[in-house]
């Protein structure tokens, strides 16, 4: 790793210990466009998670809806490690101080019973391979000043993950149709984000295809106990201080995010 490798895994982890979001790393410190350096910064802070005691739990996809791909000018998804630092319980309050910039998406959580460690995987490979799928609500955030990311930065940053919370009613996927599953994302009874399956590249079957076959291609392959948040299914929604957002999917049931009243870091 470099020095400019080093420079950016540090600006990142000061971010997160000072709660003061740092400059875009891309033209700074890492080239445009050079997702295989950004990969590398974000190995480096996980490994370091990981030494620090933290668990592997999962990976998250981002970068799965087209609009979201042509804002930042990219054709592909990404994804970061999920930690169990990062797991919050259904309805569990959750503290404002620990976070930068804040938004919550509701997507598909899948949870594997086997690996998938073939670099070509087929549909009934993952649906083998999938023990249950639960609605979830990730909080992404990003340690980059003022969401200014591409995808240099957002892969550097962990794929700007944040926190997880997971719903508690396991269901299989041979009662879903996960392209069709509608999605609503309510604060104080109103909906603040609609969206379908469909949004996640098509399928978020499709979206744990691309995520099995990069992470087997890469020497890491997803294994069984993984949770994998394939994605959102639609847009994503600033937090606001003290507000409680409910994310219901159909056919997967519900799940909860509430917020204390403090500020951000």
């Amino acid at each position: 790793m470099s020095d400019a490798h080093r420079a950016a895994a540090r600006d990142l982890t000061e971010a997160r210990r000072t709660g003061r979001p740092c400059p875009p790393l891309r033209g700074r410190l890492l080239p445009e466009g050079d997702v295989d350096a950004a990969y590398a910064v974000q190995r480096e802070q996980v490994d370091a998670w990981l030494a620090a005691g933290q668990r592997r739990v999962g990976v998250k996809i981002g970068l799965t809806s087209p609009a979201v791909q042509d804002a930042l000018g990219v054709h592909q998804p990404d994804f970061g490690l999920l930690t169990d630092a990062m797991a919050v319980p259904d309805g569990a309050e959750i503290p404002l101080d620990g976070l930068l910039q804040p938004r919550v998406e509701a997507e598909v959580a899948f949870v594997l019973a086997d690996d998938l460690v073939d670099e070509r995987v087929t549909t009934v490979d993952l649906i083998r391979a999938v023990d249950h799928v639960l609605p979830a609500i990730e909080v992404v955030d990003s340690r980059i000043a003022g969401w200014d990311i591409s995808i240099v930065d957002t892969v550097a940053d962990n794929a700007s993950s944040g926190l997880f919370v997971l719903g508690t009613v396991p269901r299989r996927l041979d009662r879903l149709d996960l392209r069709l599953c509608g999605m609503v994302l309510e604060h104080a009874g109103e909906a603040v984000s609609v969206g379908a399956g469909a949004a996640c590249l098509g399928n978020p079957l499709h979206a744990l295809g691309w995520l099995a076959t990069t992470m087997a291609r890469a020497g890491d392959p997803l294994r069984a106990g993984d949770v994998v948040l394939s994605g959102a299914l639609g847009p994503m929604v600033p937090v606001t201080p003290g507000a409680g957002y409910e994310a219901r999917i159909s056919g997967l049931g519900s799940v909860r995010a509430c917020f204390t009243k403090g500020e951000t870091a």
